[in-house]
C-alpha cells in the first residue's frame, strides 16, 4: 500500500514535489561537501611549502623547517669552501717569494739563498801562504775543502807582506760574492784584487797569514 493512498490529488502533487526537493538538497549539499574537503586537503600543498627554485614565486620568505635544502649550511659543511677560498686567493709578495731578486733567502732581502750560496762555492779558490808557518796555506785549503769549497790550487804568497788574512775578487764577476760568502764564513775579510794580482788566474784569491786559526769558523 502506498504512503500516499487515501491522499486527495493534490495532496499527493505536493508531496511528491516536497520529496524531490529533499533529494535535489541532498545532492547539493553533497556536492559542496565533497568541494569543501577538497579545498582543505589542497590547502597545505600550496601555501605551507616553499617553491621549489623555478616553480614560481613564494608567499614566504622564511626557509620552511620541512625542507633541509633550504636551511643554512653547519660549519663543517661550509668548511670546504672557505677553505677553498684561502687556497685560491693570491700569495703575499713577501720578500724571496716568486717574483722578488733572485738568490735572495726569503724573509732576508739582500742576502744569498741556499741556492746562490751553493753556486758560490763552486768559485775557484788560490790558496796562498803569506806566513812563517809551514803547510799554514794547506791546513787552511782543508778546512775551505771540508766546507764544500773548489779549492784549486795551494802554495806561497812571497811578493810582499799581507797585514791579515784576505779573499781578494774581481768586482763584477762570481768571485765577488764567493769571496764575501768565504770570508762571512770563516771570519776574515775580502777585498777586490789589488795591483799585484789584478792580472792573476781566475778566481777567489785567498792569501793567508799568521791570524789564520785553523778550523777557525766565523
Amino acid at each position: 500500500m502506498s504512503v500516499f493512498s487515501g491522499l486527495s490529488r493534490p495532496l499527493k502533487a505536493a508531496g511528491v514535489a516536497l520529496i524531490g526537493v529533499a533529494v535535489v538538497a541532498a545532492v547539493i549539499g553533497g556536492v559542496t561537501v565533497l568541494n569543501t574537503g577538497g579545498d582543505q586537503n589542497a590547502g597545505p600543498s600550496t601555501s605551507g611549502e616553499p617553491t621549489s627554485p623555478g616553480g614560481g614565486s613564494s608567499s614566504n620568505p622564511q626557509p620552511s623547517s620541512s625542507a633541509p635544502s633550504s636551511a643554512p649550511s653547519s660549519p663543517a659543511s661550509s668548511a670546504p669552501a672557505s677553505s677553498s677560498a684561502a687556497s685560491s686567493a693570491p700569495a703575499s709578495s713577501q720578500p724571496g717569494q716568486p717574483g722578488g731578486q733572485p738568490g735572495q733567502q726569503p724573509g732576508q732581502p739582500g742576502q744569498a739563498g741556499p741556492d746562490q750560496q751553493a753556486t758560490n762555492k763552486w768559485v775557484t779558490l788560490r790558496v796562498y801562504n803569506n806566513s812563517l808557518i809551514k803547510h799554514l796555506a794547506e791546513q787552511a785549503a782543508a778546512d775551505f775543502r771540508g766546507s764544500g769549497w773548489n779549492v784549486a790550487e795551494v802554495g806561497n804568497y812571497s811578493q810582499g807582506n799581507i797585514p791579515a788574512t784576505t779573499a781578494y775578487f774581481r768586482p763584477g764577476t762570481d768571485e765577488e760574492a764567493a769571496a764575501k760568502q768565504l770570508a762571512k764564513e770563516f771570519g776574515f775579510q775580502a777585498q777586490p784584487r789589488f795591483e799585484g794580482i789584478q792580472n792573476s788566474s781566475p778566481g777567489v784569491i785567498v792569501i793567508i797569514t799568521k791570524d789564520y786559526r785553523p778550523g777557525q769558523k766565523g
